[in-house]
C-alpha cells in the first residue's frame, strides 16, 4: 500500500475512534461518566489472581466488584504496589482488565499506570540511574533510548501510562526530591526531560509531566509546602521545561503539583491548567491529580468546604482524573452534579479527554484484547493459554510463557543502564591520583606490590547505595524485610575487587549514613593507614518520608553530609593516605576540607544497579569520566539557595559575611585528558530582535587519552529592564575526540533565546549589548571564549511559538599532525 493509502487508513481509524468517543459521551449516565474520571489503587497478587484494592492509610477505597457496573478509569500501580513476579503480575492484570471490560455495558477497560522515574518500578525490573544522573550525562539521545526501553517493558506487561518525568527545576537543594529532578537549569531540564518523553511515548506509553507547577520552589526546601515565587520566576524558570515537553515532546498527560503559589493551589488553578496549558500551549491530553491532591484542596489548602467542593474546584480548573483512588470524584462529585453545582458539560469535557486517550491507546477498538503484547506474541500460534482459564495449571502455563518472553532486566537493559551510569559520573577534582594504576607502594625487599585499596564509609558495603527512592527495592522492597531485590546490586567494594583483581581490597564502615555514632572511625582510619589509597564511600540512603536522607519527604536542614560522615572524611584526610572521595547521593553536599584536600572527588547521583561497576571503571581508567554537574556543589552547608541561576545581588558581597560561591559550579566536570578551545569566529555579531546571531570555534583534544568535552553556551545580558541572572545556559555541544583530534562547532543563536518576562508580564526581546560565553561550567573562571554581540531594532514581543533552541553543529576535523 502506498503512503497515501496508509494515511487514509490511519485517518479512517482516527475518525472511527473519534466517533466512538462521541457516541459514548452521549450514551453514558452521569455515574458512568464519573467512573472514567477516577482510579482504583490496585496491587497484583503474588499468585496471579485478580487485582485487589490497595488499602492506603489515607483512603478506604471500595472493592473492585462494587465499581464494575459503572466502569473504571484507571488502575493504579498494579506492579509498583507489592512484590510480584512480573509474569504473574501481567496475568493478574489481564484478568482484572477482562473483568472490568465485561462488567460495564460499554466494554471499556481501565488505563493502567505505574511509576517509571528510574526504570519501571516493578520487582525484578532494571533500576536505572535517577533523573539527576540523566542531567549529569548531558546526553539527551541516551536518555531517550533509555526511556524507550523502559516503555517497551511496561507495555509488554499491559501498562499504558508512566508517571514520569519530573520537570521540577531545583531551587533549593535541601528539598528531598532533588534526586528526582534533572537539575537546576530550566534549559537542561527541558531538553533532557523532552528526550525522556519522546522515548517513553515512542514505545506507546503515555508520559506524565510532573509536577505542574512550582513544587520544587517551596519555602525552605520542604516537601509539600507553600511556594512564594513571583510570576517572573514562574514564567522564566519553572514553566519553560513543561512548555518544551508539551510543544516538542508529545507528552499526553500532566500531573498537577501539590503546592499552592501565592495562595492558589495548582489543582485549583484554572489559569494554569486550562488557560496556559491548553488554550495557549495547545495541550490536548489529560491532567491527572497527584495522589490525594484533589482532597488536599479541603484538608490542606482550605479552599474547599467539603469533598464535593474540592471535586468541583479541581474539575472546573482542568483536572480530568482523580488519583490514586476514588474519593472526591465519586459520590461527592455525583451529588454536586445532581445539585446543579457542577454543570454536566464540565464532566463531559474531562470525559472526552479521558476517552480520547483510551481510544488512542486502542482500548476502545472492537478488537481490543486484555492480553498484553508479550503474552499475545507467545500465544501467536493459538495453542498457548491466554490467561482466561481459572485453574492453576493454566495460569502457570501462561506465566511460564511470559517468563520466557518478558525479561524486565534484560542484558540490553543492563547495557543501557551501564552506559548512562558511566556517562553520569562526574569527576569533580583530581590531583593526578586517578586513574589508579593497579600497582601499590614499593614493597619491602624491592618492587611495587599489588595495589592496596581501603574502601571506607557507609556506602562501601551497601548494595542499595546506588538506588533512588522510587526504585522498587527501596520504594516497596523496604516494606518487605527479607525480600530479595530481584536484580544484581554489587557493592562498591565488590565492584572494585572485580575491577582490580590483583589488588588487595578491604573495607571498613566507619559510621552509618546518618547515625551519630563515631565509634567506628578509629578503625576506619587504621584501615586507611594500611592502604595505598582510600576510597571514601559516602552519601545518602534513599527513602520515603523521613526513612532516608534523600527522597520524597526526606528534606534536609542544610547541605552538610548526613550523620558524622564529615567527621569520618576529615579523619581519613588526616591519615596520610591519599583519599578519593566517592559520593553516592541524591543531592549535592558541602564537603568541607575535602573539596580542596582530597586526592580526587567523584560524584555519582544514585547511578542505578550498574552504578558501582561504572564507578569502578572510572577509578581504574577503563571508563573516561565525562559527566557534568546538573546542580552546583556548595562550599558551605548553609549557603542557600545555591542555584547558579541568580542575579549579581545573590553573589559574594562586602555587605554579607556569608559567601554563597559554590565549591564546584553547575556544568563542572573533569576528564582524563585536556581540551583546548580556539579560533573563535563571530560571523553575525549583530542582528535585529527577530534575527539570528552566529559564531563558530574549534575544540581540540590536547591530551593523550580519548575523552568527551561538553562545551556549554551561556547568555549574559548586562543591562535589561528587569533584573536578570548573571548568565543562563542556552545550549551545549557534546563531542568525543581522540588525542590530537579537533572538531569545529558552529552555533546559531536566535534572538528569541534572549527573551524574558518584562515589567508588564509580557515576554519580550530587548535590543542592546549581549555576551555569548563558551564555557566548561557556570563559574566565571571557566569561560573559555567570549563573543560581544548586539541585538538591534525595537522591543519585540514573543509568545509560545518562539524558538527554544540554538542551532549547534559539530563537524569533526582531521587529527592534528
Amino acid at each position: 500500500m502506498n503512503a497515501t493509502g496508509k494515511n487514509t487508513a490511519s485517518g479512517d481509524r482516527e475518525a472511527r475512534r473519534a466517533a466512538r468517543v462521541t457516541e459514548l459521551v452521549a450514551a453514558m449516565t452521569v455515574e458512568e461518566k464519573l467512573a472514567q474520571l477516577y482510579g482504583l489503587w490496585a496491587g497484583a497478587s503474588a499468585d496471579g489472581a485478580e487485582v485487589a484494592p490497595h488499602q492506603h492509610e489515607m483512603a478506604a477505597p471500595p472493592r473492585l466488584a462494587e465499581l464494575l457496573p459503572a466502569g473504571l478509569g484507571q488502575l493504579t500501580r498494579p506492579f509498583g504496589t507489592a512484590p510480584v513476579d512480573p509474569a504473574l503480575g501481567a496475568l493478574s492484570l489481564l484478568r482484572t482488565q477482562r473483568l472490568i471490560a465485561a462488567g460495564n455495558r460499554f466494554g471499556i477497560p481501565a488505563l493502567a499506570h505505574d511509576e517509571c522515574l528510574a526504570g519501571f518500578a516493578a520487582w525484578g525490573a532494571t533500576a536505572y540511574p535517577v533523573p539527576l544522573s540523566w542531567g549529569a550525562s548531558f546526553d539527551p539521545d541516551l536518555v531517550r533510548e533509555t526511556a524507550a526501553a523502559i516503555g517497551r517493558d511496561m507495555r509488554a506487561v499491559g501498562v499504558h501510562q508512566g508517571l514520569a518525568p519530573v520537570l521540577d527545576v531545583v531551587r533549593d537543594a535541601r528539598w528531598g526530591r532533588v534526586e528526582e529532578t534533572i537539575g537546576e537549569d530550566p534549559y537542561l531540564v527541558g531538553v533532557v526531560a523532552t528526550a525522556y518523553v519522546r522515548g517513553l511515548e515512542s514505545s506507546g506509553v503515555v508520559a506524565t509531566l510532573k509536577h505542574f507547577a512550582g513544587y520544587s520552589a517551596s519555602r525552605a526546601g520542604r516537601n509539600l509546602a507553600p511556594v512564594g515565587m513571583g510570576p517572573r520566576e514562574r514564567a522564566d524558570v519553572v514553566l519553560p521545561p513543561f512548555e518544551m515537553a508539551v510543544r516538542e515532546g508529545g507528552a499526553r498527560s500532566v500531573m498537577h503539583a501539590y503546592t499552592d503559589t501565592d495562595g492558589i493551589p495548582s489543582a485549583a488553578d484554572a489559569a494554569l491548567l486550562t488557560g496556559l496549558l491548553r488554550e495557549t500551549w495547545g495541550f490536548t491530553g489529560t491532567v491527572v491529580a497527584d495522589y490525594f491532591g484533589v482532597e488536599f484542596l479541603r484538608t490542606l489548602h482550605g479552599v474547599a468546604g467539603d469533598d464535593g467542593d474540592a471535586a468541583a474546584t479541581a474539575l472546573g480548573a482542568g483536572v480530568d482524573v482523580e488519583l490514586p483512588t476514588v474519593k472526591t470524584f465519586g459520590a461527592p462529585l455525583r451529588e454536586a452534579v445532581a445539585a446543579g453545582r457542577v454543570p454536566e458539560q464540565v464532566v463531559d469535557r474531562a470525559l472526552r479527554r479521558v476517552l480520547a486517550q483510551k481510544a488512542a491507546l486502542g482500548l476502545l477498538d472492537d478488537d481490543w484484547s486484555p492480553v498484553p503484547p508479550a503474552l499475545a506474541a507467545a500465544s501467536a500460534d493459538g495453542t498457548a493459554p491466554d490467561g482466561t482459564a481459572a485453574d492453576g495449571a493454566a495460569a502457570e502455563r501462561a506465566a511460564g510463557l511470559l517468563r520466557g518472553t518478558v525479561d524486565l532486566d534484560s542484558p540490553g537493559n543492563r547495557a543501557l543502564a551501564r552506559r548512562l551510569a558511566e556517562e553520569a559520573v562526574v569527576l569533580l577534582a583530581n590531583d593526578g591520583t586517578l586513574p589508579l594504576t593497579g600497582r601499590g607502594a614499593t614493597a619491602a625487599g624491592g618492587g611495587a606490590g599489588p595495589l592496596r585499596i581501603a574502601v571506607v564509609g557507609p556506602q562501601a558495603e551497601s548494595p542499595t547505595a546506588v538506588l533512588g527512592c522510587y526504585s522498587f527495592p527501596v520504594h516497596i522492597g523496604a516494606q518487605h524485610p527479607g525480600l530479595e531485590p530481584g536484580i544484581q546490586l554489587p557493592t562498591l567494594r565488590e565492584a572494585l575487587a572485580a575491577e582490580f583483581p590483583d589488588a588487595e581490597v578491604v573495607s571498613a564502615e566507619g559510621c552509618g549514613v546518618d547515625t551519630p555514632d563515631a565509634a567506628g572511625i578509629p578503625g576506619a582510619v587504621a584501615a586507611a593507614r594500611g592502604a595505598d589509597v582510600v576510597v571514601a564511600a559516602l552519601g545518602d540512603r534513599a527513602g520515603l518520608f523521613g526513612r532516608g536522607t534523600s527522597g520524597e519527604g526526606c528534606d534536609a536542614p542544610d547541605l552538610a553530609l548526613p550523620g558524622v560522615q564529615q567527621e569520618l572524611l576529615d579523619a581519613l584526610l588526616d591519615s596520610g593516605t591519599p583519599v578519593v572521595a566517592v559520593l553516592l547521593a541524591g543531592r549535592p553536599y558541602a564537603l568541607g576540607r575535602a573539596a580542596a584536600e582530597a586526592a580526587a572527588v567523584v560524584q555519582a547521583f544514585f547511578p542505578g544497579q550498574e552504578g558501582t561497576r561504572a564507578l569502578a571503571g572510572v577509578l581504574s581508567g577503563r571508563v573516561a569520566p565525562c559527566g557534568r554537574l546538573p546542580v552546583s556543589v556548595p562550599r558551605l552547608p548553609g549557603a542557600q539557595p545555591s542555584t547558579y541561576l541568580a542575579p549579581p545581588l545573590a553573589g559574594r558581597s562586602a555587605v554579607s559575611s556569608v559567601d554563597p560561591t559554590p565549591a564546584f559550579a553547575f556544568g563542572h566536570g573533569l576528564t582524563y585528558t585536556t581540551f583546548g578551545w580556539s579560533d573563535l569566529v563571530v560571523s553575525a555579531a549583530s542582528a535585529p530582535t527577530d534575527g539570528r546571531l552566529a559564531l563558530s570555534f574549534t575544540v581540540t583534544n590536547t591530551g593523550r587519552r580519548r575523552g568527551t568535552e561538553v562545551a556549554q553556551l551561556y547568555l549574559h545580558d548586562p543591562v535589561a529592564s528587569v533584573v536578570r541572572p548573571v548568565q543562563r545556559l542556552i545550549g551545549w555541544a557534546r563531542t568525543t575526540l581522540g588525542p590530537g583530534e579537533s572538531a569545529r562547532v558552529g552555533v546559531g543563536v536566535p534572538a528569541d533565546l534572549a527573551s524574558f518576562t518584562g515589567v508588564d508580564g509580557r515576554r519580550i526581546v530587548e535590543p542592546g549589548a549581549l555576551e555569548l560565553r563558551l564555557a566548561s561550567s557556570a563559574a566565571e573562571a571557566d569561560t573559555r571564549l567570549r563573543a560581544a554581540v548586539e541585538l538591534t531594532g525595537p522591543v519585540r514581543e514573543v509568545d509560545h511559538t518562539r524558538r527554544l533552541h540554538a542551532d549547534i553543529e559539530v563537524v569533526a576535523a582531521a587529527p592534528a599532525r
